[in-house]
C-alpha cells in the first residue's frame, strides 16, 4: 500500500472529519502526510477545522495507524479511496461519498447497473416473497443487487441475488471486523466470495445506532434507484429513500396492505410520488433511459457467436444485441436501418428466441 493511500486510512480514522472537511484540507496541504505536519494555526485556516478537530489531527498516533493497517493486511481487505479509478462511480457523484471505502470482496465497473433494495426487519410473509422474487429476477437481468445486510428484507434480497448467481452489495454501519447482525456472519463470507460486503468505517468500528443512516446514502448512492419493500412510517427504508430523492435517485415502493403498519410508509411514498413497483418490468422500464446511457460491454466479431441461419442484416443486427439492455433507439442510430426496417428485424429475431424485448423499448440478449 502506498504512502498516500496510508494518508488517506489516517485521515479517515480521526472521526470528525468526514468527506468536506478531509477535501477542504487536501485543497491546502495537497498531500494527507502534510495535513499531519501541518501547525496549529495552519489547520485552524482551514474551513470547517475547529479547536478541537485541530487537536484530534496534531494528537493522532502513528500505533493507531499501524494496527489499521496490519488488520486491513491480515484480513486480506481492500481499501479504496476517492481519488483511486476503481471507487465507484454511482457513488462518487453524491454530496459526501466516503472518502475512504473498506471492501470484503471485489467491486467491479458493471456494479454501476445496481439498484438498492430495502425494506423492514420485521417483514411479512408477503414482504418477504416478493422481496426474494424481486431481487432474483433484477440479477437475472443483469442488475447489482445492494441492500444493508440487515435482518428482514435485507437479508433475504442478499440470499436471492447469491441463488441467482450474480453479484449483490452489502453496505455496513459498522466496520468490517464487526458483521452485524452477527447471524449474518456467514452470508457476509459468501457475498465477500461473489460480489462485495463494504463499509466507509474503521475496521473495528462497533454498529452504533448513528452510523446506520450515514450508511444509507451509500446504499442509495451506489445505485440507480432504491425499492422499498414494506417500512413503516419510522424506518430506516425511508430514510434511505430520502437520500435517493437528494441524490436524484428513482423512488420505488411495494404497495401494500393498508391495515398492516409495515405498508404504512411504502403507501406514503407511493403517495408522494414514488413509482409503485410489483415486479422487475416495472423497475426496468422506469429506469431505461438511465440503463441506456451506461457504458455498454463491446463484443468483438471473433468472439460473438453467430446463430446458424442468419444472414446479412439479420447477422447486422444481431452484433449490435449484448446481455445489457439497448434501447431500440440507440439500435437504429447503430444499425444505419431505418426504424421500421430495424422494428422488423427486432421481431424476426424475437421470434426466432435470439433476443428479448423488455418493458421501455430495451431490447437483449436472452
Amino acid at each position: 500500500m502506498d504512502e498516500r493511500k496510508e494518508g488517506w486510512i489516517a485521515l479517515n480514522l480521526i472521526e470528525p472529519l468526514g468527506y468536506v472537511r478531509i477535501q477542504n484540507l487536501l485543497k491546502r496541504f495537497k498531500e494527507p502526510k502534510k495535513v499531519f505536519s501541518a501547525s496549529l494555526s495552519e489547520l485552524l485556516a482551514v474551513p470547517g477545522i475547529n479547536k478541537g478537530i485541530a487537536g484530534k489531527i496534531k494528537s493522532f498516533s502513528s500505533p493507531s495507524l499501524e494496527k489499521e493497517l496490519k488488520l486491513i493486511k491480515e484480513r486480506g481487505i481492500s481499501v479504496i479511496t476517492l481519488e483511486d479509478e476503481d471507487y465507484p462511480s454511482n457513488l462518487k457523484l453524491i454530496y459526501d461519498p466516503p472518502p475512504v471505502l473498506y471492501v470484503q470482496g471485489n467491486l467491479e465497473k458493471k456494479d454501476r447497473l445496481a439498484i438498492a433494495i430495502v425494506g423492514t426487519r420485521r417483514c411479512s410473509y408477503y414482504g418477504r416473497k416478493t422481496a426474494d422474487s424481486l431481487s432474483y429476477e433484477l440479477t437475472n437481468r443483469g442488475f447489482t443487487v445492494v441492500s444493508g445486510m440487515a435482518r428482514g428484507i435485507d437479508t433475504v434480497c442478499h440470499k436471492a441475488a447469491l441463488k441467482a448467481g450474480g453479484r449483490t452489495i452489502a453496505v455496513l454501519g459498522s466496520g468490517l471486523m464487526h458483521i452485524y447482525p452477527r447471524e449474518n456472519g456467514e452470508l457476509a463470507a459468501k457475498i465477500g466470495k461473489t460480489g462485495a460486503v463494504i463499509s466507509e468505517f474503521p475496521l473495528l468500528t462497533a454498529p452504533e445506532r448513528r452510523n446506520f443512516p450515514q450508511r444509507n446514502r451509500v446504499i442509495s448512492g451506489l445505485s440507480l434507484g432504491v425499492v422499498v419493500i414494506e417500512a413503516p412510517n419510522r424506518s430506516g427504508a425511508l430514510i434511505t429513500a430520502d437520500f435517493a430523492l437528494e441524490q436524484g435517485r428513482e423512488v420505488f415502493a411495494l404497495p401494500g396492505n393498508v391495515d398492516q403498519s409495515t405498508s404504512s410508509g411504502t403507501l406514503r411514498l407511493i403517495k408522494q410520488g414514488a413509482k409503485l413497483v410489483t415486479g422487475a418490468d416495472d423497475v426496468i422500464e422506469e429506469l431505461g433511459a438511465l440503463i441506456n446511457l451506461l457504458p455498454k460491454k463491446k463484443v468483438g466479431k471473433e468472439e460473438k457467436v453467430i446463430p446458424d441461419g442468419l444472414k446479412g442484416e439479420e447477422k447486422g443486427l444481431y452484433h449490435l444485441l449484448t446481455n445489457s439492455p439497448r434501447h431500440i433507439d440507440e439500435i437504429i442510430k447503430n444499425s444505419g436501418l431505418s426504424a421500421s426496417a430495424t422494428a422488423a428485424l427486432l421481431m424476426t429475431l424475437e421470434l426466432k428466441g435470439l433476443v428479448k424485448q423488455l418493458p421501455g423499448k430495451l431490447y437483449v440478449l436472452p
